[in-house]
């Protein structure tokens, strides 16, 4: 059996430094290479590149999912459950502004998942999700 492959995401921010005490500090993402117009971040295992470019940051379009409006453009991770509601905690205590509050969606049918989205000082979305079966990930 081979390993799972590692993921790769380069992203837009408009402060390296903001980058670093959000993506570092905030989220405890460990930091990588780096030079001054990017940094790696170890992503829980996967890797993220923040690189300087003002021009491209933030999301606009939305879709609906599960009576909510999901921004179209985002990323994230998908965590333990007891893993998730740490992250969830420690965001609420930290004063992050949720666009949508850390909830169950899709209650009691195939894919049911504990979800959360954020922005990151640059205007990025983030989404943290769990499910409390991981065979329901890509269920239809």
């Amino acid at each position: 059996m081979s390993a799972i492959p590692l993921f790769h995401l380069a992203f837009p921010v408009d402060d390296i430094a903001a980058a670093r005490r959000f993506y570092g500090g905030l989220l405890g993402c460990s930091e990588g290479r780096s030079s001054p117009n990017w940094v790696d971040f170890d992503f829980f295992g996967h890797q993220l590149v923040a690189h300087l470019a003002p021009e491209e940051c933030g999301a606009k379009k939305t879709s609906a999912v599960d009576g909510h409006d999901v921004p179209v453009r985002h990323f994230g991770a998908i965590l333990p459950m007891g893993e998730w509601e740490a992250m969830a905690q420690k965001l609420k205590d930290a004063g992050t502004s949720f666009i949508i509050e850390p909830h169950v969606r899709f209650k009691g049918e195939v894919g049911e998942q504990a979800t959360m989205f954020f922005l990151d000082p640059s205007g990025n979305v983030l989404e943290f999700k769990s499910f409390a079966d991981m065979s329901q990930v890509f269920a239809k």
